[in-house]
């Protein structure tokens, strides 16, 4: 088993899968440990929803790519992804088996927080386990959409925080390369 900081090196974003599916049972422990994490005021403010379905998915990400593209003149930092967000056989899911969809309670002030740290614990037990994951951020418009939240069950007051694929890797990542130098302040 590799040290902690050894696990947070190695893991890549993961955008490549294969057909082999996940068990309710691996994705549920997955949640129940990622969960492990302080939050503010120990609210705990986390809710999932679990998307394996892959026509559906299939559906979403054609709704979250048409919502882009009716949206690029007012959004010129996914401009550059048009051609991407155009193409019929782009799926923003990359055909993932599994879609975790994290919601946070928005009456809890630090909810945004929490339940990043639920994600980046997921993507970092997934590693573990020799799964692969990644967040889609072309996928917040689709999820915080209230009708769409409605569709999945989600309350009102539930924000979106992170959907995150999961699934068996196809191949091994690209690892990223780490802009050098940053800032660091000592005050």
């Amino acid at each position: 088993m590799d040290s902690l900081r050894a696990l947070i090196q190695k893991r890549v974003t993961c955008r490549k899968f294969t057909d082999e599916t996940l068990s309710r049972e691996q994705i549920t422990g997955l949640i129940q440990d990622a969960v492990w994490v302080p939050s503010g005021s120990n609210n705990q403010p986390w809710r999932f929803v679990v998307v394996t379905d892959k026509a559906r998915m299939k559906a979403y990400s054609d709704a979250a790519k048409q919502d882009w593209l009716d949206k690029l003149a007012s959004c010129p930092y996914i401009q550059q992804y048009e051609e991407q967000l155009k193409n019929p056989n782009y799926n923003i899911f990359y055909d993932a088996p599994a879609l975790i969809i994290i919601y946070g309670d928005s009456q809890a002030f630090w909810h945004v927080y929490d339940c990043s740290m639920v994600a980046y614990n997921l993507h970092l037990l997934a590693e573990e386990d020799g799964l692969g994951c990644c967040w889609i951020g072309f996928a917040h418009n689709l999820f915080s959409d209230p009708a769409v939240k409605k569709e999945l069950g989600v309350p009102e007051g539930w924000e979106l925080v992170a959907p995150i694929i999961l699934g068996h890797p196809d191949g091994a990542g690209k690892k990223p390369t780490r802009r050098k130098p940053f800032d660091i302040t000592f005050a």
